[in-house]
């Protein structure tokens, strides 16, 4: 009897004992994560990134702030690469991602360092939706008036947007294709300079983000949404498929967090775990629907099916 209870006993001890290891097994974030941001400061996405990332040092979460670290050029690329090259693979480094952007550029660029496989895909926040933008005294006032002109003077409407290879590009060649039309595109450091050139007249007219063009619709007119449905926060402003153009959401900018290849699946499990959770925080939704950022988190599974879509159909559409 005495033989079965130390038994007994030492099968306890060596299940709390396991239990114990199982548990600080756990990655856990020892000091602030950088949250490294491919576009410039005051833009969509570090706007956007700055609200979701606001949760991360609550102990619910990570416990430590992310501290974001802009590193715009080349519609993103220059940031990405950073991560491959540069950032660490010990889960203190995480970037945020922008599809279609990462996917095309790495199908077209040359000088990207990466491909969709370069990344662990670990949550995603948002799907913001591409819009024609023309200043509020532009003589257009709708998408047929801007693309008879286009068609009347082939290359004479310049249009501009956050860079090559971004949403904003995508849907300007959607629109080249399905309005049979020859466009000028002026690819700019981000978001925040396409806007200035738009404001300034420098540009006929530009492709920007829904939520950027919400926040600042007293400067200027939107034509259409490169979406498959009305949106929310425009709900005057039709899609372009409304209007008789055969534009869809490729374009649609979908952002969330990666993690560089190489970091180990403790600490993508870690993640996976915990971003969604903070995607999902009361205050984030909250702050996310006074800013007109539309939200929509998926899970590690959903953001993995993502990269796969969007880069299988942007190799149709990027084909030379």
């Amino acid at each position: 009897m005495k033989k079965l209870l130390t038994i007994c006993i030492m099968a306890m001890l060596c299940t709390l004992a396991f239990g114990s290891i199982a548990q600080s097994a756990e990655w856990k974030a020892e000091s602030p994560i950088s949250l490294v941001v491919c576009y410039t400061p005051g833009g969509a996405t570090d706007f956007q990134a700055r609200i979701v990332s606001m949760p991360a040092g609550n102990e619910d979460y990570f416990g430590q702030p992310m501290v974001v670290l802009n590193k715009p050029g080349a519609g993103g690329m220059t940031g990405w690469n950073w991560t491959i090259e540069r950032g660490s693979k010990d889960g203190l480094t995480v970037a945020s991602y922008n599809m279609p952007h990462l996917a095309a550029q790495s199908i077209v660029q040359k000088s990207a360092k990466f491909t969709v496989d370069s990344f662990e895909p670990i949550a995603n926040w948002g799907a913001d939706p591409a819009v024609l933008i023309v200043p509020m005294d532009s003589p257009y006032k709708t998408v047929d008036d801007l693309v008879a002109f286009a068609k009347a003077n082939p290359g004479k409407v310049t249009l501009n947007g956050a860079g090559l290879y971004v949403g904003h590009h995508i849907a300007m060649l959607q629109l080249e294709k399905a309005a049979d039309i020859k466009l000028t595109y002026i690819p700019e450091k981000g978001g925040t300079d396409a806007f200035q050139s738009v404001y300034s007249g420098k540009v006929i007219c530009g492709f920007n983000n829904l939520a950027d063009a919400w926040r600042n619709q007293s400067r200027l007119r939107i034509l259409a949404i490169a979406d498959n449905q009305r949106h929310d926060f425009l709900p005057d402003v039709p899609t372009f498929k409304e209007l008789g153009y055969d534009i869809d959401d490729t374009s649609v900018n979908y952002r969330g967090f990666c993690l560089p290849k190489g970091v180990s699946q403790e600490v993508i499990d870690a993640y996976a775990k915990i971003v969604p959770a903070m995607f999902n925080d009361k205050m984030v939704i909250s702050k996310m629907k006074e800013s007109g950022s539309p939200l929509r988190v998926m899970n590690r599974e959903e953001a993995i099916a993502l990269f796969k879509a969007q880069e299988a159909k942007l190799k149709v559409l990027l084909a030379k």
